[in-house]
């Protein structure tokens, strides 16, 4: 490992330390060296608060002055909550300037390198690349598309179920599992479920571990069929939205919104287009949503083309039995080649299970 690299391996962790505090800004880390010294450490912390170079800098303060700044993402070059951090750092007057990854932001997009060349400092981009920007998958489809990142999750046997035939599902997986699964929750703004999980399980959608970040609660639920003491509605821990259709109890609604929740009532006549939930989402500034629907659910989004990646905790269990729900329903597919592949896949094991993450590739229309 060069000097280069390691120094923006530190910067890079302690950017990751940071997950689920920023969004919907992206995450970031910086680290100044002056004469083989580290001076200056920095990491973005939430959104509307100094960007990670300013921390570094304010740190290093001095001896920042002819100093090398390592940074996991462009420094920004627009007047925003707060200012240009390719501008503190030409006042700063740092030589050098070492950058994982160019922003994709387009008010940004290599604009910030431009203040930096001009003033006569050097850039280097790309060291850390792929690391950065895979640290930064949520923020770097929100800012372009406007639209969550999407994650569907499922806990499961090696055959697919997700409960037995009496919908009996206590526990599939692992104590290690559950508890990696509230990591995510804590991690991504919003958490999606459908009607029947809330009827059927009445469950928190919250994040118990320290510390954590409990997301907002979104039910897809087309009539209204919510019951008015379920926990999502009564307990007030997070923020409940939910997403109904022209065709719902209007009484309900009026319910409902008098015990705090949101309702967001969607165009189609009898049903809840996938499609437009995600766009209110990207609407109101929710850069990553969490879904542990059931098996139509998971099958709506997917089959819609809305899934970004797929986490499944599979436990070296057997059910079985054509009348045990799986984690994916709906219709299904008709012929093989319409199969969604996963891409760059990993599993890992944790407790007794087995971790699985994939990213889907969506066959285009014209195929």
């Amino acid at each position: 490992m060069t000097s280069h690299e390691f120094y923006m391996d530190l910067a890079i962790q302690n950017a990751k330390a940071t997950k689920g505090q920023t969004d919907p800004n992206p995450l970031v880390g910086s680290v100044i060296v002056n004469d083989n010294r580290i001076v200056g450490i920095g990491t973005h912390l939430k959104a509307g608060e100094p960007h990670a170079e300013i921390h570094a800098l304010r740190m290093a303060k001095e001896q920042a002055k002819g100093g090398t700044i390592y940074v996991t993402l462009e420094p920004c070059s627009h007047h925003g909550r707060t200012g240009p951090c390719a501008e503190a750092i030409v006042e700063a007057g740092l030589k050098k300037v070492v950058i994982a990854t160019l922003d994709p932001n387009p008010i940004v997009a290599g604009n910030g390198v431009k203040i930096l060349e001009n003033a006569g400092i050097e850039v280097e981009v790309g060291i850390g690349e792929e690391e950065s920007k895979h640290m930064n998958e949520v923020f770097n489809k929100f800012i372009v598309e406007k639209k969550p990142f999407v994650t569907m999750k499922a806990g499961t046997t090696l055959d697919g179920k997700v409960a037995t035939r009496t919908r009996n599902s206590k526990w599939i997986t692992s104590e290690e599992s559950r508890l990696d699964v509230h990591q995510l929750r804590s991690e991504n703004m919003a958490i999606l479920v459908g009607i029947n999980t809330v009827i059927e399980d009445d469950p928190s959608l919250t994040s118990r571990i320290p510390n954590g970040r409990n997301p907002i609660r979104v039910v897809l639920d087309s009539k209204l069929r919510i019951p008015l003491d379920a926990k999502v509605v009564t307990d007030q821990e997070a923020e409940t939205w939910i997403f109904t259709s022209q065709q719902h109890d209007s009484d309900k609604k009026r319910a409902l919104v008098d015990a705090g929740v949101s309702v967001f009532v969607t165009n189609r006549a009898s049903t809840v287009d996938p499609n437009e939930v995600v766009t209110i989402l990207g609407e109101k500034l929710v850069s990553s949503v969490f879904i542990e629907g059931g098996g139509n659910i998971h099958a709506s989004f997917l089959e819609n083309k809305l899934v970004d990646k797929v986490v499944l905790y599979f436990a070296p269990k057997l059910i079985g039995g054509k009348d045990a729900p799986t984690f994916l329903e709906g219709t299904g597919f008709e012929l093989m080649k319409e199969a969604v592949e996963l891409r760059d896949t990993d599993i890992v094991r944790i407790g007794s299970d087995f971790k699985f993450i994939g990213y889907p590739i969506y066959k285009l229309d014209t195929e």
